[in-house]
């Protein structure tokens, strides 16, 4: 029979810190992955970065009162305006990546001015947030005043190559999604006509209705009832199918020009580095939210889409976004005001 070894009380020190810290690692990794699971436990805020009152916030209001709803905690929409958005986004960048920080953010807007304005931009587009979903675009329309003669874009187009500079083009402000339309136009198009920016798109529509300025592609929300009315005439909309709320306008595809397929996109993020199942458990309800009919019509009425997608998905829609956009920006050499 082998001799019984003497314990060596430094080995067995060793070993038994090794068995603690690997419990606690054990019940660490067991804790977080309950709190994932869990969420959310307390409050949500879901930033906001516009002013109360637009669709950004109104849209933001409602996927608020249904994922509270649908995860039994509430979703408090905070409003952080300034900076065309880059305010709010920027914040919600800096927060803690704990699920419990959220962005209702205009991607369009801030893939925009990543683009345009890369140094004044508090966050990076590529690393800053984890997307949960893109959950709704607003498609554009080409308007002009019914004084123009044009009821089409390719007669548009006819009209401006026939003299050049002559035809105007009205714009929500320099580096808004209008002039980075009107931009893409004329590139693809090989037409000269004048971009006027104004300081939003009230005061632009003001005087494209007015006949002071011959056209502009403007939101549809924004110019559906003076379309209907018949005080603007609609070309075409941005878009591959044809817009509910104006059936009997064709779309670019249609009309022959299926690369000029914009809209304004709505996408909830939240920052860099939160937990995949949070992100997941957030995705999941919204699947659910954004296919309920009346959840449909409230955001129809604020002239949007409702659109689902997965983290992933939307991951790649909005960097193919800002693709495009600094794209358009380097090529037609556009810069800030």
């Amino acid at each position: 029979m082998k001799p019984i070894e003497p314990v060596n009380p430094v080995m067995r020190r060793r070993k038994l810190i090794n068995l603690v810290a690997t419990a606690l690692v054990a019940s660490g990794a067991s804790g977080a992955a309950c709190a994932q699971t869990d969420y959310p436990t307390k409050p949500v805020r879901l930033v906001v970065p516009y002013a109360p009152g637009g669709a950004t916030d109104v849209i933001g209001r409602v996927l608020a009162k249904q994922l509270s709803d649908a995860l039994g905690q509430q979703f408090v929409v905070d409003n952080r305006a300034g900076a065309g958005g880059s305010l709010g986004a920027g914040q919600v960048a800096k927060s803690p990546a704990d699920g419990y920080t959220l962005l209702m953010g205009a991607f369009t807007s801030h893939t925009i001015n990543a683009a345009l304005t890369p140094a004044a931009t508090p966050f990076d587009i590529h690393k800053s947030f984890s997307h949960i979903s893109v959950v709704g675009t607003v498609p554009l329309v080409f308007v002009v005043n019914p004084s123009v003669q044009a009821k089409s874009v390719k007669e548009l187009v006819t009209l401006a190559k026939a003299s050049p500079g002559s035809v105007t083009f009205a714009s929500a402000g320099n580096g808004s999604p209008q002039h980075l339309s009107i931009e893409m136009f004329k590139r693809q198009t090989q037409v000269e006509v004048v971009h006027v920016p104004y300081k939003g798109s009230g005061p632009a529509l003001s005087d494209l209705l007015g006949g002071q300025i011959n056209a502009m592609i403007d939101t549809v929300p924004a110019a559906q009832s003076q379309i209907k009315a018949g005080k603007l005439r609609a070309l075409a909309t941005t878009t591959k199918e044809r817009v509910a709320s104006i059936p009997d306008i064709a779309t670019v595809v249609e009309a022959g020009f299926p690369d000029m397929q914009v809209s304004s996109m709505f996408a909830l993020s939240a920052p860099a580095g939160t937990p995949g199942a949070v992100i997941q458990k957030i995705n999941s309800a919204l699947k659910v939210i954004l296919s309920k009919q009346d959840v449909k019509d409230s955001m129809l009425a604020q002239g949007t889409i409702a659109t689902y997608s997965t983290p992933d998905e939307s991951a790649k829609i909005i960097n193919a976004e800002y693709a495009k956009w600094a794209r358009l920006i380097k090529d037609s050499d556009i810069k800030a005001e």
